[in-house]
């Protein structure tokens, strides 16, 4: 009998029946334990114990969450068993239509006695049909472990892709005289990809940019312990964007969460450590706002970090999705701690407020010469692990780290806001693959991308605003993301779609001229809405996102001049007198034949809550529904919030609300919250799938109820 804990932040101690069985530093990764031996059997009750310890609260940047924060697994088997994480799926090469792959599995016996075992694997496609069936009979003496490695070719496959995330099922199971002592199945897939350093990604033999975001781990009000359907929903708007790679910010997440990048296509750079030796600032008291405070995971390095990078990869080394294995986030951050007498003055890129004698050279602080020695070893033990991956890291100051032999034992280098130096840098490692692991919106970075053919794609920062990482009270989330937390677009989306969607898209949105003037580019995003209802006459900045080539625009059927992008901002934006009445935008293609419209119109005072439920049938009984202030014609208000209050009546709970808005410091424990931008998400729970409750929705006179 083995436990199994997904996550439990952090440094946890277990208990089986007053029994210790150890403890667990990392809160990220994923750990077990045997309690064969300590288990009660019969009418007796069994008590699991489990403590963590997190006084340190500064120990990280993000919202971290404490407790169990994942899954707690049960696995009973036989004494002859598979052993965890050993089953493996490797594809080896894919020509023509004969993919070659190995399919490996280790059978323990911890009986007293020799078995003779038949160790059966079979791929089974989506259709039910077995593709490929293999097995061997062997005798496994008491206390052994027999290694078993299969090479099999299997005909016609279906590739794993983006487009199509094609997945077989690898079943692995153990017989004794035709009983089946274990069995076990993974999702696995078929496909091949390569970083090559000039000619840059490649999934299946056809060249593609990565268009990916960064995610943090929290889902807004439900914290860390994120349901599966609120990941899919946030998932599906980003594919519809035209985003095809997640990089995970800067640990393990939630199995859940690889899963539906298996399921849904998604590419993954699937992240260890945000320190190594070194500790590095964390910003108690706002961002940049000395002294900081050094807790975190440096503490545990030494001890764990081979346990931890064997926990990371092992439970995900079967997964299609994940194509780079990292190994750090950002460990050369300069002056943070590791600096070097080469650089006088060190600045990192999110340094603009930091004291000058923290940016100084200081002889008392690590030596950035380190960082090859610990990368090196690092390296060594997920190669022993994995040597179907390549492996990278984020870089945050190639200035100085790519001249210590950092660089030197990776096979993909990821550079964090250091686009600049693409060019230099490929002719100084010729024979490395670079990609952008950490990005800016602006399209200048995207062009450094799209403008390089050896540059294998992107990573924005990031692509959804997570808890932590704030600028200061009341503020208490990054609004880094393309999507709010409460999963709703922004404009920064409709601007990547742009960019990145092949299916053709126009969006406007608006804000006053004057607002506009009042603070710096890169906050007009957030103040920009759907909305078209002004005081007569006021000078309107309108902003059009499309991937189309040119735009039209009328008001109240009045065309204004053919508007086209700008090609510094890849934006098509113009000023309008208000009036009152239709703004229309058409864009059309003459090469695709197509057309597509966006409209805005002015609309009257809220006079009613739209609603629309969002609910998956893996996950029936966690139902979201988005909330939209809408007019009696049913046209979307935005200019205008008010508060909701959720009440929750039968077999279900109130989960929380979220609108989105990083300064909103209403507790989420409470039943109540104002909409943004005219918008809110309520979550509710059913005790079981098939529970009745009734949603009741009431706010500034307004009340809706749902049957859910």
């Amino acid at each position: 009998m083995i436990i199994q804990f997904e996550g439990v932040y952090k440094r946890s101690q277990v208990w089986c029946n007053s029994h210790y069985l150890g403890r667990w530093a990392n809160g990220y990764t994923a750990f077990m334990f045997d309690i064969s031996d300590m288990v009660n059997t019969g009418d007796l009750e069994n008590v699991i114990a489990v403590k963590v310890n997190h006084e340190d609260l500064a120990d990280s940047r993000w919202y971290t969450g404490s407790g169990i924060t994942k899954k707690v697994l049960l696995d009973i088997t036989e004494k002859v068993h598979i052993e965890d994480y050993s089953t493996r799926f490797e594809v080896v090469k894919v020509e023509g239509n004969i993919a070659e792959v190995i399919v490996k599995a280790s059978v323990k016996n911890e009986d007293k006695h020799p078995r003779k075992v038949i160790l059966k694997q079979q791929l089974i496609d989506a259709e039910n049909n077995t593709v490929m069936e293999a097995s061997n009979t062997f005798e496994i003496e008491s206390g052994d472990k027999r290694d078993i490695v299969l090479n099999e070719k299997i005909s016609n496959p279906k590739l794993w892709s983006v487009e199509c995330p094609y997945l077989y099922s690898l079943n692995t199971t153990i017989l004794e005289e035709n009983k089946i002592m274990d069995s076990e199945t993974d999702k696995v897939g078929i496909r091949t990809f390569c970083f090559d350093s000039d000619l840059g990604f490649s999934l299946n033999g056809v060249s593609m940019k990565l268009k990916g975001v960064c995610v943090h781990e929290d889902g807004g009000c439900v914290g860390v312990a994120v349901p599966k359907s609120l990941w899919r929903r946030r998932l599906e708007k980003l594919k519809e964007m035209g985003c095809n790679a997640i990089r995970m910010s800067h640990n393990p997440h939630s199995q859940e969460l690889y899963d539906l990048c298996d399921e849904m296509g998604f590419l993954v750079i699937d992240e260890i450590f945000d320190e190594w030796e070194g500790p590095k600032n964390k910003w108690s008291k706002g961002h940049n706002v000395y002294p900081p405070k050094h807790q975190g995971y440096y503490e545990d390095f030494h001890e764990w970090h081979e346990k931890d990078i064997e926990s990371f990869i092992l439970i995900n080394r079967n997964r299609p999705s994940i194509i780079l294995w990292s190994i750090g986030n950002e460990i050369d951050y300069p002056n943070d701690p590791y600096c070097h007498p080469s650089f006088k003055l060190m600045t990192g890129n999110n340094d603009a407020n930091k004291p000058s004698v923290e940016r100084q050279f200081n002889i008392n602080r690590p030596n950035a010469e380190r960082l090859a020695v610990i990368a090196k070893k690092l390296i060594k033990i997920v190669k022993r692990l994995d040597k179907t991956r390549p492996v990278t890291i984020a870089v945050a100051f190639p200035e100085l780290s790519s001249n210590l032999g950092y660089f030197d034992e990776f096979d993909v280098i990821g550079y964090n806001y250091k686009e600049e130096f693409y060019e230099q840098d490929h002719k100084r490692f010729p024979d490395k693959a670079f990609l952008g692991s950490e990005n800016g919106h602006h399209l200048e970075a995207w062009k450094a991308v799209t403008d390089h053919e050896y540059i294998s794609g992107q990573f924005l920062w990031t692509g959804i605003d997570f808890l932590g990482e704030a600028h200061g009270w009341p503020i208490h989330a990054s609004g880094a993301g393309v999507l709010t937390m409460a999963g709703f677009e922004k404009a920064g989306y409709y601007f990547r779609q742009s960019l990145w969607s092949d299916q053709p898209m126009i969006k406007i949105l608006t804000a006053k001229e004057s607002d506009l003037n009042e603070v710096p580019n890169w906050k007009h995003y957030g103040l920009m809405k759907e909305r078209w209802d002004y005081q007569q006459g006021e000078l309107i900045h309108v902003s059009i996102f499309t991937n189309m080539n040119q735009v039209e625009l009328t008001l109240n059927d009045k065309t204004l001049p053919l508007l086209k992008k700008d090609s510094d901002t890849g934006i098509i934006t113009c000023l309008i007198p208000y009036e009152a009445g239709v703004l229309k935008a058409e864009a059309i293609d003459n090469k695709m034949r197509k057309c597509v419209t966006d409209v805005l119109n002015t609309v009257e005072e809220i006079e009613q809550l739209d609603t629309r439920i969002y609910q998956t049938e893996e996950e029936p009984e966690f139902v979201q529904i988005e909330v939209q202030l809408s007019d009696t014609e049913g046209r979307k208000v935005c200019r205008d919030e008010i508060e909701i209050r959720a009440l929750v009546e039968g077999e279900g709970r109130l989960i929380g609300l979220e609108n989105g808005d990083i300064a909103d410091t209403t507790p989420y424990t409470e039943n109540y919250r104002s909409t943004y931008h005219g918008r809110l998400l309520v979550m509710v729970k059913k005790f079981n799938p098939n529970a009745k409750l009734t949603l009741t929705l009431e706010g500034a006179k307004l009340t809706k109820k749902l049957e859910l």
